[in-house]
C-alpha cells in the first residue's frame, strides 16, 4: 500500500495509560517503529507530546474512548495534526488483541491513509457544546420531576392533569401550592384558575376533591423545591450560552430561528453541534448522514436490506426530532404539508425524521450560501402534481357518469 503519512503515531487509550506508537517508513526506506507507554496526568501528557515532537511525528491518531481522549487533545491539538477515530472504524484481525498491538494497528491505517477523522470543532464550539448538552439533560430531568408530581397526584386521586393540559403551568402551580398548604376546599382551589382555565371550574372543582395525606404534601413540596431549582439553573445555562456565543453563531442561531419548528433554545443547540461553518460537510447529505438522519445504506446480493437510519449524533438527532414534530403542526408550512403526506403510509415516525432532515438540509444550506428562508408552502405538493390530480378527478366524476370537459380559466 502506498505511504501517505511517512511520520504518524496512533495511541490506544484508558483511563490511566496511553500506549504510543511511533511509525516511521519514508520513501524508499526501512520501516522503524517505536511503542512506549505513558500516563494520563497533564505532566505525563506533555511528556508524550515532547517525545513524539523529537520524533518527528506529524499526524497522530486515536480511537474515540469516552471522554479519555479530551485531554489528549487539547494537550497535542496545536502541535501535530490530530485526529479522533470511529471505533467501528479500526477493528483489529481477530486473537491479535492487545494494548501494544492496538497502537500499532492504528498507527499503520493512518500511516495509509486509511482513516476518517471524526469531526471535533474548535474549542470555543466544543465548550458552547457542554454548555447545551448540559441543559438538555437539566431539561429532561425536569420533565421526569414533571412525571413524579402527576404520580403523586394520581395517588392521592387529584385529576388535575386530566383538566388542565399543563400541570405545571401558572394556574396549575397556585393550585399545587394550596395542595401543600392544605388550607382550601376545593372549591377555593378551582377559583386559582386563570384565563382560559377558568372555563373548566366546575371540572376542578370535581378534579381537585382527591383524599391529600401528610405524605403527600411533603412529596410534592420537595418535588415543587426540586422543580424550581432545576429551573434556575436552566436559567443559568441560557444565560451562559449566550454570553459564550460568537457574533458567528449568534448570526446562525437569528438564521436558523426563521425554519418551522426551530426555536432559539433549538437553534443554539444545532449551531453547537454542526457549527456555522458548513465547509466541514462537502454536501448537504454528507451532513444528514453524520447526522443520522437519513435511511441507512445494506444492499446485499443485488437487495436493498434493512433502510434503518444510523446513531450519528444523538444530540443533534434528538433535537431534530423534537424540532419535526413541532413543525408538523405548523399550519400552513411545508414541514406540516411533508408530514401528512408521508404520516398516512410511512407511520409517524418515519415522517417525523423526513421532517428533520429537510429541516436540517435547510440549515445547511442557509449557513453556507447566507442565504435566508424561504418556505414552499403548504400547497406545494399540490402544485407539483396538479396534472396528475385533475387527471384523478376527472376519472372520478367519469365513473360516476359525467361527461367531463376542462377548461382553463383565465
Amino acid at each position: 500500500m502506498d505511504t501517505i503519512v511517512p511520520h504518524c503515531a496512533g495511541l490506544d487509550v484508558h483511563k490511566d495509560s496511553v500506549y504510543a506508537c511511533v511509525r516511521h517508513l519514508p520513501p524508499g526506506g526501512t520501516l522503524r517503529q517505536d511503542v512506549r507507554s505513558f500516563g494520563t496526568t497533564t505532566r505525563d501528557l506533555l511528556a508524550l507530546s515532547d517525545w513524539l515532537v523529537a520524533e518527528g511525528v506529524t499526524h497522530v491518531a486515536m480511537e474515540s474512548t469516552g471522554v479519555y481522549w479530551k485531554p489528549i487533545w487539547n494537550v497535542l491539538e496545536d502541535r501535530f495534526e490530530v485526529m479522533v477515530v470511529n471505533a467501528h472504524h479500526l477493528k483489529q484481525v481477530p486473537g491479535r488483541k492487545t494494548d501494544v498491538k492496538d497502537s500499532q494497528w492504528i498507527a499503520q491505517l493512518l500511516q495509509h491513509g486509511l482513516l476518517r477523522p471524526s469531526f471535533v470543532p474548535e474549542r470555543p464550539l466544543r465548550e458552547m457544546r457542554d454548555l447545551t448538552r448540559q441543559r438538555a439533560q437539566l431539561i429532561q430531568e425536569k420533565s421526569r420531576v414533571a412525571n413524579r408530581i402527576q404520580k403523586t397526584l394520581e395517588d392521592a386521586n387529584i385529576k388535575l392533569g386530566s383538566v388542565a393540559s399543563d400541570v405545571l403551568g401558572a394556574s396549575g402551580r397556585k393550585m399545587i401550592q394550596a395542595i401543600i398548604d392544605g388550607k382550601q376546599t376545593p372549591e377555593q382551589m378551582a377559583e386559582l384558575a386563570l384565563q382560559k382555565l377558568r372555563e373548566k371550574i366546575p371540572q376542578l372543582r370535581e378534579a381537585l376533591n382527591g383524599k391529600v395525606t401528610p405524605h403527600h404534601r411533603f412529596m410534592l413540596r420537595q418535588l415543587m423545591q426540586q422543580v424550581k431549582h432545576l429551573e434556575e439553573q436552566i436559567d443559568a445555562y441560557d444565560r451562559q450560552i449566550e454570553q459564550v456565543m460568537r457574533p458567528l453563531e449568534l448570526a446562525a442561531v437569528t438564521m436558523l430561528d426563521e425554519i418551522p419548528g426551530i426555536d432559539i433554545r433549538a437553534a443554539q443547540n444545532i449551531v453547537a453541534e454542526i457549527g456555522a461553518d458548513m465547509s466541514r460537510f462537502p454536501s448537504a447529505g454528507h451532513l444528514a448522514s453524520w447526522a443520522g438522519m437519513c435511511p441507512g445504506n445494506h444492499a446485499s446480493a443485488g437487495k436493498r436490506q434493512s433502510g434503518k437510519t444510523t446513531e450519528g449524533n444523538r444530540w443533534l438527532k434528538r433535537t431534530l426530532m423534537q424540532c419535526a414534530w413541532a413543525a408538523s403542526r405548523a399550519k400552513g408550512s411545508y414541514c406540516q404539508a411533508q408530514y401528512r403526506r408521508l404520516v398516512g403510509r410511512r407511520g409517524k415516525k418515519r415522517a417525523a425524521i423526513a421532517v428533520g432532515h429537510s429541516q436540517l438540509v435547510a440549515a445547511y444550506h442557509m449557513l453556507r450560501d447566507g442565504v435566508v428562508y424561504e418556505d414552499l408552502g403548504g400547497n406545494h405538493y399540490d402544485n407539483l402534481a396538479e396534472s396528475r390530480r385533475t387527471k384523478h378527478f376527472v376519472k372520478g366524476l367519469e365513473r360516476m357518469g359525467y361527461r367531463v370537459t376542462l377548461e382553463k380559466a383565465a
